[in-house]
């Protein structure tokens, strides 16, 4: 098994376990304060807050999953190893929706569960996508396809389309998406638009099966 692995990506690299340590209460650092500030921005009138946070509706922009599922992505591929990957992305999403549903239920008063249950579950499922995810970084045909996947996962919370209209979430969206693709480019242009096609493919196929959108 480990070896099939290491063909799809072979770029692993041990650090040590202070170091380990290190990274990863800095990940669950980053998740508190984000999940933090999330659920203050969701919690506080709009025009109490700053102008261009009212424009670009940022509260509804990180309410959605683009943003999330963007920094899960990079701390997965980013990260040292599968295994690490894992780890660090667990660990952030337990920081952030433990922050945020803290706040919640002791500052705003009150508790969304049913909300709380989706992200729970996203969590759950999280080191296992983040496992997966940080192969995409490798050089294999898996890997091209595990990346074109994720494309295909932004670009389906990034737009809202069907046979008849076609239309974009917000320009935060677009911004979340064009860093995906820059954050899972390959080694070349040319290959890096083949991904990029070959998710759009994929996403209008997952449109078909799966219309319901984590948006």
């Amino acid at each position: 098994m480990k070896s099939f692995l290491n063909t799809i990506r072979c770029d692993e690299k041990p650090i040590s376990v202070s170091r380990q340590v290190v990274d990863t209460f800095a990940i669950i650092l980053l998740g508190i304060a984000l999940g933090t500030f999330s659920k203050f921005i969701d919690n506080t009138a709009v025009n109490e807050l700053p102008f261009i946070f009212g424009y670009l509706d940022i509260g509804n922009f990180l309410g959605r999953f683009a943003i999330w599922v963007l920094i899960a992505i990079c701390i997965s591929i980013y990260s040292n190893s599968s295994i690490r990957a894992a780890i660090n992305v667990f660990v952030f999403f337990v920081g952030m929706i433990t922050s945020y549903y803290l706040y919640s239920k002791f500052v705003a008063g009150f508790f969304p569960r049913s909300y709380a249950m989706i992200w729970y579950g996203f969590t759950a499922i999280s080191p296992l996508l983040a496992f997966i995810c940080w192969y995409a970084k490798g050089k294999s045909k898996l890997s091209f396809a595990i990346s074109s996947m994720i494309i295909a996962v932004l670009f389906n919370m990034t737009f809202f389309y069907s046979m008849t209209y076609f239309g974009m979430r917000s320009i935060l969206e677009l911004i979340a998406f064009i860093c995906g693709l820059v954050a899972l480019k390959r080694n070349t242009i040319k290959n890096t638009i083949i991904m990029t096609a070959i998710g759009v493919i994929l996403a209008f196929i997952l449109n078909l099966l799966v219309p319901f959108h984590l948006g």
